[in-house]
């Protein structure tokens, strides 16, 4: 089978896309913008004032997203990560786990960077999928390698949820903390693929890790535990992942018997 160059035609539509969302948001809420772009000496040392981590996941995301991409596949990425995103941002801002500097709940800004983040998240794991795909290859015992990533996937899982409950504890009396709680447990008793989840879960994880430490440093949004980042609100993203990935399964599933019916 040939593969899929790096850059295909449909890269060219998400890249434009996605610098067109930055411009917008920047026209829109341009007050905003404009907060960060006061606090750089344009006559001076102008890159000692840069906010060189914010660039550094701004460039990383943008090479991924363009990645092999295809717009069959993706539109529906990026439908589920904006629809998911509103949903989690209500969460968090409105049981107060966290809160932005804005006061919004949830500010409508921060909405375009789930799909975003949701692009670049897919190609992390296709990359992994891949490269454990050659490692474990070699070992002629495969169902030895299968059972490996189930002892992961639940160890890494059964610690996330734990931690989850933890976290969430004080917000117990809000409906919504008890919907995402039932979510996320309903998804991890029910894995449609061990080994993916886990490295869907790894990578969104990752990618989180450098957000979460963007925004809570810059205070651009704050947890009630007041940390830098929370080491739940970082693994989160890596469970959030997850949920839109299985979500994308489920409606690709509904479209199907739809066509067929």
């Amino acid at each position: 089978m040939e593969k899929q160059p790096f850059w295909t035609r449909d890269s060219s539509v998400l890249l434009s896309g996605f610098l067109l969302t930055i411009l917008l948001i920047a026209y829109i809420w341009w007050p905003l913008a404009e907060e960060v772009l006061v606090y750089i000496d344009w006559n001076g040392k102008w890159w000692l004032y840069m906010d060189w981590l914010l660039l550094g996941v701004f460039l990383f995301m943008s090479i991924t997203i363009v990645a092999r991409a295809n717009l069959k596949t993706d539109l529906l990425i990026i439908f589920v990560g904006m629809c998911g995103g509103l949903v989690i941002e209500s969460w968090g801002t409105q049981t107060n786990l966290w809160h932005y500097y804005t006061a919004e709940r949830p500010p409508l800004w921060i909405i375009p960077a789930w799909p975003i983040a949701s692009l670049s998240i897919d190609r992390i794991t296709r990359f992994l999928n891949s490269f454990t795909t050659k490692v474990t290859k070699y070992y002629e015992e495969k169902s030895f390698v299968t059972f490996v990533f189930k002892i992961l996937y639940w160890i890494t899982f059964a610690s996330f949820l734990t931690l989850m409950l933890v976290f969430v504890s004080p917000t117990f009396d809000k409906s919504y903390t008890w919907v995402a709680a039932l979510l996320c447990i309903f998804l991890i008793l029910t894995p449609t693929d061990h080994r993916y989840a886990l490295l869907t879960f790894i990578a969104g994880t990752g990618l989180g890790y450098f957000l979460e430490l963007w925004g809570t440093t810059r205070e651009c949004w704050t947890y009630y535990t007041n940390e830098t980042p929370p080491l739940f609100a970082v693994l989160a993203h890596g469970m959030a992942a997850v949920a839109f990935w299985r979500a994308g399964l489920a409606i690709n599933l509904m479209l199907k018997k739809l066509r067929i019916t």
